[in-house]
């Protein structure tokens, strides 16, 4: 698209930029709202599956359009999105039960993965990376953006009005984006000599759904020797190997096994998948801290995650600017790493909500700086002919790090909090029920589960059935559970620093080559030579 004008970009820019803010408002403004959701519909057993199935379809829709974009080009892919992503939300608003809302979700994830790996794809089509680094910085601050207002709109629609209009509160924006992206965004002629692999498309994407349902289910509903866990993992690796074969022989492979020579792209990879795993581990328990220890409710929670939020879109858009003035990124992936090392070990030690707020800002200003850095560096080690295929499979194992560090730290939490548990009951401290009649020491044996800390109305609902000789015993029960509680998020936190700090290293081996200038296949003489000094390095 370097035949474009500079105002014509921005036009374009600006298609694209609605079109993020679409996707991004309607993933964010459910997940404070979507626990009621579920429970309004019934079968709260399903619950989890509300959410694997988006994460599924939306990772596979991400890695399987990455290569056709290339093909077809990125406008087909982003009308087909936002068409996609909305048709989901609107019959998602329309479900009457659980298992209408799981299939509809996920249609929802098809849309979303799309939508999102071809709106970060397209701005590297607009823009070459020395420029480009400005442009995703803003993007990221969209998203970073849609991270405060969503939560907090959700919480006030689902109190105020039905549900359904979570999901179609914003579909007139989607048609808005759409119209943007038909009359803005140019159309790209189809490369002809290119044909599609689907058989490696329908191995990859067997092999990820086994492989994400087997860290998602592994230890929760089923353990992880269990025959079905093994066999998923099994089926994953079998399907890996098949996949390497058909890619070696495919003409035009979905998942083109040159990237992984190039060390740049594996070791980009790589980082983007251990920072994945570890910063989970602040995005997902913080509010077990805020919640559970602290007995904040979980609006004000959300309240904490907000500093963060903030940091985030402030450091992403400068951060953007000082990589495209400069043409310098790895120092910047560096710092915020380490940024986020910091962090977690505050969240590590933390014993107040202050402590908490503070550690989450200093979070953000990890993620701002860092966030965008590993996706330009595998964008600009690579032809623009590859740029799709590359951005997805960088989403993907962004996604795939996400999966396997939930399910990580989830293992982590348990084991840590039944070991903590069983010291606290067999230490001098512990709780003599003895003295307590059966029934009310049946009652207070119910708190024996950290976990009861989260439901808060439950807790007032059991103290107001305690006798008063019972309600002293109560409140030390309840300061035990918090200690456990708190010690156990300790280590969670620490072993999520520990995967962020292997991110931090092997960024410490990241080749920095010039960012380019132009979308041209081939770089200036300065640049191409640095280019061929890093072929041959990574040869050998």
């Amino acid at each position: 698209m370097d035949h474009l004008t500079q105002k014509q970009k921005v036009t374009v820019m600006i298609a694209l930029m609605a079109a993020m803010f679409f996707a991004a408002i309607n993933q964010t403004i459910v997940s404070s709202a979507m626990p009621r959701i579920v429970a309004l519909l019934g079968g709260m057993e399903y619950y989890s599956w509300v959410m694997t199935i988006f994460m599924l379809t939306s990772t596979i829709a991400t890695v399987l359009v990455g290569k056709l974009s290339d093909i077809y080009g990125r406008k087909p892919f982003l009308l087909g999105g936002i068409i996609i992503f909305m048709l989901g939300c609107f019959l998602t608003g329309l479900s009457t039960d659980i298992f209408q809302m799981i299939f509809y979700r996920a249609i929802q994830g098809i849309g979303a993965g799309i939508l999102m790996s071809t709106t970060v794809t397209a701005v590297g089509d607009l823009f070459a990376p020395r420029e480009r680094a400005k442009w995703t910085g803003i993007m990221m601050s969209i998203f970073g953006f849609s991270s405060i207002l969503g939560p907090t709109l959700g919480g006030v629609m689902i109190d105020h009005m039905a549900w359904k209009w979570l999901f179609w509160g914003f579909l007139p924006l989607g048609i808005v984006a759409f119209l943007m992206i038909w009359f803005m965004f140019p159309k790209a002629k189809r490369v002809s000599s290119e044909s599609i692999d689907y058989w490696g498309s329908l191995v990859l994407s067997a092999s990820i759904i086994s492989l994400l349902l087997g860290f998602s289910w592994a230890g929760n509903k089923y353990a992880w020797g269990s025959p079905e866990i093994i066999g998923l993992f099994a089926a994953a690796v079998i399907g890996i190997l098949i996949l390497i074969m058909i890619e070696r022989k495919a003409k035009s492979p979905v998942l083109p096994l040159s990237l992984f020579k190039n060390s740049i792209v594996t070791i980009s990879f790589a980082v983007g998948f251990l920072m994945n795993a570890g910063m989970l581990g602040a995005m997902i328990y913080l509010p077990f801290f805020v919640q559970g220890v602290e007995g904040l409710t979980p609006t004000q929670s959300g309240f904490v995650n907000i500093p963060m939020s903030i940091a985030m879109i402030v450091l992403s858009a400068l951060t953007g600017r000082w990589i495209s003035k400069s043409g310098k990124y790895k120092r910047f992936g560096l710092i915020g790493i380490a940024f986020m090392i910091i962090s977690m070990i505050m969240l590590a030690n933390m014993n107040s909500v202050a402590l908490a707020v503070v550690s989450m800002a200093v979070f953000g200003v990890g993620l701002g700086l860092s966030m965008s850095v590993f996706t330009l560096t595998v964008q600009n080690a690579l032809p623009p002919s590859q740029l799709g295929v590359a951005t997805a499979t960088s989403t993907l194992f962004r996604n795939l790090g996400g999966t396997i560090g939930v399910t990580l730290l989830g293992s982590v939490m348990t084991s840590t909090m039944t070991r903590n548990m069983e010291k606290a009951m067999t230490s001098g401290s512990a709780v003599d029920l003895s003295q307590l009649d059966p029934e009310t020491a049946g009652k207070l044996t119910q708190l024996l589960d950290p976990k009861l800390l989260l439901n808060q109305p439950l807790l007032e609902e059991l103290q107001t059935t305690l006798p008063d000789q019972a309600q002293s015993l109560f409140a030390q029960m309840l300061d035990m559970l918090r200690s456990v509680l708190s010690d156990s998020l300790s280590t969670v936190f620490i072993v999520g620093a520990v995967l962020v700090a292997l991110g931090l290293l092997l960024t410490f081996f990241l080749k920095e080559i010039p960012l380019r200038s132009s979308n041209e296949k081939t770089p200036n003489p300065s640049e191409e030579q640095t280019v061929n000094k890093l072929k041959k390095s990574t040869v050998q």
